[in-house]
C-alpha cells in the first residue's frame, strides 16, 4: 500500500512539474495552461522507407520491394545485416541534440508496424499479436533522446497492417494482401498496436500524443482511388474510434491526433466528436501559402473547439518554408516538416551524400547489365548505411535559417566567412530572404490546377534549396557548383570582409553562350562596375574577365552581381 502510494505520488510530481500536453479549446497546451506551438520534424526513411528517398523509385518504390532488390544480391542475411546498420545510423541522440539546437521542440515518428509486431500472414495463431522488441526499443530509446532535450514525441503510425491505402510507396502496402480495410485481423492487430504503446508509454510526459493513421488514402465508396471524393468516411472513423477506446483504458492523459481520408484531408462524414483530448491532423504540400489554403481546417478548428496540428509538410523551396511558417505563426498552428534525412536531399535539414558504388547498383537494378557481386553490393550499402549518420550527412544550414531565423528576420548573414583577397564562388551567396540575399524568378514548387502547371523552384538541385539555379560544375576550379539559369534581372549578394580601404581586381570565372552583362553594386544601389562578357562559346565553356578598381572599404561590405540578360553561369570570383 505504501509502495503505490510513493509511485502515485512520484507520478503526480512527475506529471505536476513535466511539461505534459492536452488540449484546451482551440489550443494546445501544456500544465501550466501555457500554448504550445509544436515546430516538428518527421524522420520519415527511418523505420520506414519509401524508395524516392533511396533514389529506387523507378523500380522498388514500397519498401519491401527496396528489401527484395537487396536481396536478391546479397540474401536475406546481407540485407538484415544492412538494415540493422541503415537504422542504428538512422537517428541518435546526436540527431536530437541536433535537431533541438536547431530549434525544433517536437519529433514526428513515421512508424512501421513490423517493427513493434508481426504481420497476420506470419502469426501462428489467429488473433495472437507477437511482439517485437526491436521498435519498442527504438522508441524508448528516441523517447529518452528527446526528453533530454525537453522535445515532445508523437507518435504516428506510418504503416499500419496491410497498409491503409492505394498509395502503396507510403504504408509498404503489398497489394498481393489484404489490406487494413479489407481485414478486421488487420485492423484488430493496429487497435492492439496503439493499445501496447499506450500502456506503455502513458506514464511518459514528453510524448506530445498519439496520430492514429498516416494519410489514409482509400476509395471506400468513391470513384477517386485515393479517397480525395469520398462523402462519409465510415471504416475510416469507426477504426478511429475503436482505437480511441483502446488508448482510452490504458493511458486518458495524452492527445489524440486524427487524419482524414485523401491523404489526411478529407474529413467528410465525420461524426461527434468521441474524445474531450482530441486534435485534427491536416498535411500541406505544394500550394499557396495563403488563408485560402488553411481554410478547410481552420473551420474544422473554428466549428469543433479543438486544435489543429499541421502533421505532415515539406519538399519545397526555402521561400515556401518561410511563407508557410509565418502563415502558421498567424493561425497559431504547430507543424512537422518533412523528411530528415534523405539521399540527394536540398530541401531538407540534412543532405545523404550518395556514392558511385551505390549508383553503380541503382543503375543495375534500374537497366539490367552485369550483375554487382555480393562483395562489391554489400560493401556500398554499407558505405550508405554509414552515411547515414548525422556526422556523414550534409547539414544544410540555408534551409534551418529559413525555417527560423528568417520568419522574423529580414536581414543577411554571411553562407562563409569571405576574406579578400581570396576566391569567392558563386554558390556561397549570403544567407537570407529572397529580395535581401538573392533575386531569382522561380522561388517556388507549386502543383495546383490554376493555372495547371508544377513550377520547379532550382533546376539545377544542387548544394542549397533556394530559387537559385545551382548546377554540379565541371571546371577545373571550382567548389563542384555553379550558377546557372540566370535570367535577367536576376542577382546574388555577398557579404565580404576587406582588411582596409582599398581598390581591387575582381576576376569573374564564368560562361556563356553569347555576349552578356552583368553590373556590380553595393546593397545600397552604388554601381561598382559595369562589366561585359564576351561569349565564351558554350555554357560550361569557363572564361575569365578581370575588372580593376572596384572600391571596397575597411569591414563588411555586401556586394551584388546583377544578371542585365540570360544566360551567364557564374563559377566564381577572385578578389585581388
Amino acid at each position: 500500500m505504501k509502495r503505490a502510494i510513493v509511485i502515485s505520488a512520484l507520478l503526480l510530481s512527475q506529471f505536476g512539474t513535466s511539461q505534459l500536453l492536452k488540449t484546451s479549446g482551440q489550443k494546445i497546451v501544456n500544465d501550466k495552461g501555457e500554448n504550445i506551438q509544436l515546430r516538428g520534424l518527421g524522420p520519415g526513411g527511418w523505420m520506414l522507407q519509401e524508395g524516392y528517398m533511396l533514389k529506387t523509385a523507378d523500380f522498388a518504390g514500397p519498401q519491401y520491394k527496396i528489401k527484395e532488390k537487396i536481396a536478391e544480391l546479397i540474401g536475406e542475411d546481407g540485407m538484415n545485416e544492412f538494415y540493422k546498420a541503415y537504422l542504428k545510423n538512422g537517428i541518435t541522440k546526436q540527431d536530437i541534440d541536433f535537431l533541438a539546437k536547431s530549434g525544433f521542440n517536437s519529433i514526428r515518428l513515421p512508424m512501421h508496424y513490423n517493427l513493434y509486431t508481426l504481420p497476420i500472414e506470419k502469426e501462428s495463431v489467429k488473433g495472437k499479436d507477437t511482439w517485437l522488441e526491436e521498435g519498442f526499443k527504438m522508441t524508448d530509446d528516441l523517447l529518452q533522446w528527446c526528453a533530454a532535450n525537453k522535445i515532445y514525441l508523437i507518435l504516428d503510425l506510418h504503416a499500419a497492417p496491410g497498409g491503409q491505402g492505394n498509395d502503396v510507396n507510403i504504408s509498404d502496402n503489398d497489394k498481393s494482401k489484404p489490406s487494413l480495410w479489407e481485414n478486421e485481423e488487420n485492423q484488430r492487430k493496429t487497435i492492439a498496436l496503439w493499445k501496447k504503446l499506450a500502456e506503455r508509454y502513458k506514464d511518459s510526459p514528453w510524448i506530445g500524443g498519439y496520430d492514429l493513421i498516416n494519410e489514409p488514402n482509400i476509395n471506400f465508396t468513391g470513384k477517386n482511388p485515393n479517397g480525395t471524393d469520398e462523402m462519409s468516411n465510415v471504416p475510416l472513423w469507426k477504426l478511429q474510434q475503436d482505437i480511441t477506446a483502446a488508448i482510452r483504458t490504458v493511458d486518458k492523459k495524452h492527445i489524440i491526433f486524427i487524419e482524414g481520408n485523401g491523404w489526411g484531408n478529407n474529413y467528410n462524414g465525420l461524426p461527434a466528436i468521441w474524445d474531450n483530448n482530441m486534435a485534427f491532423s491536416f498535411h500541406k504540400y505544394w500550394n499557396y501559402n495563403d488563408d485560402q489554403t488553411l481554410k478547410f481546417a481552420l473551420d474544422l478548428r473554428e466549428k469543433h473547439n479543438m486544435p489543429i496540428w499541421l502533421g505532415e509538410t515539406g519538399e519545397n523551396s526555402n521561400v515556401w518554408f518561410t511563407e508557410l511558417i509565418q502563415l502558421l505563426d498567424k493561425h497559431n498552428i504547430g507543424y512537422a516538416f518533412w523528411p530528415m534525412k534523405k539521399i540527394d536531399n536540398i530541401a531538407g535539414i540534412t543532405n545523404v551524400r550518395i556514392t558511385p558504388e551505390y549508383e553503380k547498383l541503382l543503375d543495375y537494378w534500374k537497366n539490367g547489365g552485369e550483375k554487382p557481386s555480393k562483395e562489391y553490393t554489400k560493401k556500398a550499402l554499407m558505405q550508405i548505411a554509414d552515411n547515414y549518420k548525422l556526422n556523414n550527412t550534409e547539414v544544410k544550414k540555408d534551409v534551418i535559417d529559413a525555417m527560423f531565423r528568417q520568419t522574423t528576420d529580414a536581414s543577411t548573414k554571411p553562407f562563409n566567412n569571405h576574406q579578400v583577397p581570396g576566391r569567392i564562388f558563386a554558390s556561397e551567396y549570403d544567407l537570407g530572404k529572397m529580395g535581401s540575399a538573392y533575386l531569382d524568378k522561380d522561388f517556388i514548387n507549386l502543383w495546383v490546377s490554376d493555372p495547371a502547371k508544377r513550377s520547379e523552384w532550382n533546376s539545377g538541385q544542387q548544394m542549397r534549396n533556394d530559387g537559385v539555379d545551382i548546377y554540379k560544375c565541371n571546371d577545373k576550379i571550382t567548389n563542384q557548383y555553379y550558377v546557372g539559369k540566370t535570367e535577367s534581372g536576376e542577382w546574388l549578394q555577398y557579404t565580404i570582409q576587406s582588411k582596409g580601404d582599398k581598390n581591387y581586381t575582381f576576376d569573374i570565372r564564368y560562361a556563356a553562350a553569347s555576349d552578356s552583362k552583368i553590373r556590380i553594386e553595393t546593397a545600397s544601389g552604388k554601381v561598382l562596375a559595369a562589366v561585359s562578357l564576351a561569349s565564351s562559346g558554350g555554357n560550361e565553356n569557363w572564361k575569365t574577365v578581370s575588372v580593376k578598381n572596384i572600391s571596397l572599404q575597411k569591414g563588411e561590405n555586401k556586394i551584388r552581381i546583377f544578371f542585365e540578360n540570360d544566360g551567364v553561369n557564374l563559377n566564381y570570383f577572385e578578389v585581388k
